[in-house]
């Protein structure tokens, strides 16, 4: 089931067309990737679902029914460009920013503490925001961002500015969001972080979508057809009808690691087989190819 669906959404800026007919699905209770290069239109997609700015046509669902203004409460909305009151105490903004969610003060004193526990910031509270490194003053954004426990999440670059220490524990706690429920739209420029979190992604290219689904389909549909075999052999016999050798590398205790690329026909059993027969195979694994090599081919085969 889907949380958030777009469909056919148009935004024209005079003669910029920042998105042509843009339909996404974003499944319930998943880490959905909102890609693309700079200027795609990523940006104007999330401020049309934030209802910051209006389509031009086009439809936006939530729940299978038409985006109502209320439904606002139940978004939390990290942006790329931070927007904290720098000279206000921490705690202070954050509580103001909580019951603008509709918390109660108790219940926003409450909850933030957990949080700020959790991040180890609770000693910051009533420093002014200007005080605290980029990466602190992150972790006060994230945290007023999910206070309200809202069922959809959107994280904009929600990494910059971290070491890669609290990379990492933002990544869980963005992974036990999602665990609990949350659906999460994840934006970034980071494909490591891509194939590490979402199930599915949608990529912007040009004001359109160039590329959807689950990221596991996704990495298959662009696979070469390339495999990783290490045999127990210094000599490797090739197989012309069937495969090519790419290359070949010494390996420990008299192994052999060979990348080699199949003719398409041939099934991955059908290979493995007619390697068995003249090798003693240690490892067999096919190459996909990583989130950033489908992000550069989908691009430029785009451009």
């Amino acid at each position: 089931m889907d949380f958030l669906e777009t469909k056919d959404v148009v935004k024209q800026y005079a003669d910029h067309c920042a998105l042509n007919n843009v339909s996404i699905c974003v499944p319930k209770g998943k880490i959905f990737g909102l890609l693309g290069p700079n200027g795609a239109g990523k940006t104007t997609l999330i401020r049309i679902i934030n209802r910051i700015i209006a389509p031009d046509s086009g439809e936006v669902f939530i729940d299978g029914r038409p985006y109502r203004s209320s439904d606002i409460y139940r978004i939390g909305y990290l942006p790329e460009e931070r927007g904290l009151y720098k000279k206000m105490k921490v705690g202070e903004q954050a509580i103001y920013l909580a019951r603008l969610k509709g918390l109660t003060a108790t219940e926003a004193k409450r909850r933030l503490m957990v949080w700020f526990e959790k991040f180890g910031i609770v000693e910051w509270r009533n420093k002014k925001l200007e005080e605290l490194s980029k990466g602190m003053q992150q972790k006060v954004q994230f945290i007023v961002t999910v206070i309200h426990e809202p069922e959809l999440l959107i994280f904009d670059e929600p990494f910059s500015g971290f070491d890669p220490v609290n990379t990492e524990q933002l990544k869980k706690e963005i992974i036990e969001l999602k665990n609990v429920g949350r659906t999460i739209i994840f934006s970034t420029h980071n494909m490591t972080s891509v194939e590490e979190i979402c199930d599915d992604i949608a990529l912007i290219n040009k004001s359109e979508v160039v590329l959807s689904g689950r990221v596991a389909e996704i990495r298959n549909r662009f696979k070469s057809n390339t495999f990783s075999v290490c045999v127990k052999n210094d000599i490797f016999e090739p197989s012309p009808a069937t495969f090519t050798v790419l290359s070949e590398t010494k390996g420990a205790d008299n192994t052999l690691n060979v990348r080699i690329r199949k003719e398409t026909e041939l099934s991955n059993s059908a290979l493995l087989n007619i390697l068995t027969q003249k090798h003693e195979i240690i490892s067999f694994a096919e190459e996909l190819p990583s989130m950033n090599e489908v992000f550069l081919k989908a691009v430029i085969t785009n451009h």
